[in-house]
């Protein structure tokens, strides 16, 4: 596996597997590797004949106050888990190689990225948005892999490839979780075990929408409620949404019609943490 920081570097490796005949497949992460960030790669593996992974931790897409300085560096064991995975290059930045000093250009996304972690977290989705091009135009895939944890970053991702015309096909895999259901992020391990065992609740709260959807005739927006009801009863976790919305469009509240889709999405504060999850939904 090689490993390299400088973007020139990078491409003269990608552009070498292109003129050998292989489809180029990006993981695009911040480091801190879990088994889903693994099973990105892995599927990568399955389905291109050369993987590149990125580790930045991107500072632009953090606000003022969140986690940037304490966000876990753990690049010793982040590799290790691509070459477990299957990388043959892992692209490893500087802030300097991605950010020139007098930088002026961003990526700006649009009806997308105004409601949800939009609205909680503006300017969020911009330095996401930035970043991911500068990492499509220094690894050039043929595809790259989001994982549906950040259901909405992946579709602002696709909507930004569809509308600059990059020639990427983005590819998002299930969100991986563990025993007890809890989605595995690079943040949990800021949780206390007290806090870990309140963070079940996030998955629980799903699939009891995901239920309702099924076996109730309750509307989208009783459904939500009886989600933030369940959140709120732990007594730990400060609910900032938790909605049914339409999993393309992201509007919100949604009529039940019978057959149709929804996402459940949620955001929640557990002490200094926050934490998100969401699960497709299918009304009955």
């Amino acid at each position: 596996m090689i490993v390299e920081e400088l973007p020139e570097r990078v491409r003269e490796h990608v552009r070498n597997a292109r003129r050998n005949g292989m489809r180029v497949g990006c993981v695009p992460t911040m480091g801190a590797l879990h088994q889903g960030h693994c099973s990105l790669m892995e599927r990568a593996r399955r389905e291109c004949d050369f993987v590149v992974s990125t580790i930045f931790v991107n500072p632009t897409q953090f606000l003022p106050g969140e986690d940037f300085t304490r966000y876990p560096r753990t690049l010793e064991a982040d590799l290790r888990c691509c070459a477990d995975s299957g990388a043959d290059l892992v692209f490893t930045p500087q802030t300097e190689h991605m950010y020139a000093e007098n930088a002026q250009t961003t990526v700006q996304p649009g009806k997308l990225a105004e409601v949800l972690e939009g609205v909680i977290r503006p300017g969020h989705f911009a330095g996401v948005t930035t970043i991911v091009a500068k990492l499509f135009a220094v690894t050039e895939p043929d595809v790259a892999y989001f994982g549906q944890k950040d259901f909405q970053q992946q579709l602002i991702i696709r909507q930004m490839v569809r509308d600059l015309k990059l020639p990427v096909e983005i590819v998002t895999c299930p969100i991986v979780r563990e025993v007890d259901g809890l989605a595995m992020s690079s943040r949990n391990r800021y949780l206390s075990a007290a806090e870990r065992d309140a963070a079940v609740e996030l998955s629980r709260a799903l699939a009891e929408a995901s239920r309702l959807a099924t076996e109730s005739s309750l509307s989208s927006e009783e459904i939500s409620e009886q989600m933030r009801n369940i959140l709120q009863s732990s007594g730990q976790l400060e609910v900032q949404y938790a909605v049914l919305a339409d999993p393309e469009t992201l509007e919100y509240p949604l009529g039940r019609t019978s057959g149709g889709e929804a996402v459940g999405l949620i955001a929640v504060r557990l002490g200094t943490t926050r934490l998100i999850d969401n699960a497709l939904i299918r009304f009955s």
